[in-house]
């Protein structure tokens, strides 16, 4: 009779995908403290996870010591083919609005702290706004950052730009608390954001919320140069925006 398959354990790797686990289905940010009882195992074991977790950008870490996925978590995870047919999916419905509103269209997935193009739609015309899918953006650049923002409340934003500070790309970054967060305020009542030449000098953009992936936000966003995409246009493609990211959403079954 053959001996019983001898199965390997890995009791440090075990406990660190529980911990992650944990994170990520917690309704709440947890701290430390918080895990270490969630999972019964001792603050110094739980440290110590931690510790190499956010070294590994496994695991991200707010001014108030509460924890999220981090970007390599986020990275692994868009290798997956799941992921990856996104882009695809997305692409008839990004390349339907570029023919309607004539400016280059792009759809990704925010995370601490950058964007990922998945797909986009260049516009047709010869001075046009032009990235690869794959390629990765500073989160809190311009309209992504106030889409992404929008979903925090005033102390959490607040929590956010006092650790990252507000950077200055253009001389249009808005660089005033206040300002930002009465910017912040204004995406929260109308759904989309708008960015006027604060990261990158002469561009323009326009941001709206597609919904969660796996708890992963998802966007859909317009750029174009501002002699072409201007604040009227802005004001007259908006809603149409707004739809095609709404009809997106549904057909990617994003948590919206």
């Amino acid at each position: 009779m053959p001996s019983p398959k001898k199965t390997y354990h890995a009791p440090a790797v075990e406990k660190a995908f529980r911990l992650l686990r944990r994170v990520a289905d917690a309704d709440e940010a947890p701290r430390l403290s918080d895990l270490a009882g969630q999972l019964n195992i001792s603050k110094g074991s739980a440290h110590g996870l931690i510790g190499a977790l956010l070294s590994a950008g496994a695991l991200v870490q707010d001014t108030k010591k509460r924890l999220s996925l981090g970007p390599a978590m986020v990275e692994l995870a868009l290798k997956d083919r799941t992921y990856l047919t996104l882009g695809l999916r997305a692409q008839p419905a990004l390349d339907k609005l570029q023919n309607t509103i004539h400016e280059t269209v792009f759809f990704g997935m925010m995370y601490p702290w950058q964007a990922l193009i998945m797909a986009a739609s260049e516009a047709r015309n010869p001075m046009k706004i032009s990235s690869q899918p794959g390629s990765t953006i500073p989160l809190l650049a311009g309209a992504l950052g106030k889409l992404y923002l929008s979903g925090m409340d005033d102390g959490q934003v607040k929590e956010i730009i006092k650790e990252k500070g507000l950077p200055a790309y253009t001389p249009a970054s808005i660089a005033d608390e206040k300002t930002y967060l009465n910017e912040v305020a204004r995406v929260r009542s109308t759904g989309y954001a708008v960015d006027r030449g604060e990261y990158m000098s002469g561009v323009n953009a326009l941001a709206v919320d597609v919904g969660d992936h796996y708890r992963q936000p998802l966007a859909l966003w317009v750029v174009g140069f501002s002699g072409s995409l201007d604040e009227q246009k802005i004001g007259r493609i908006k809603d149409e925006v707004l739809a095609a990211a709404f009809r997106l959403g549904k057909d990617l079954g994003a948590d919206v």
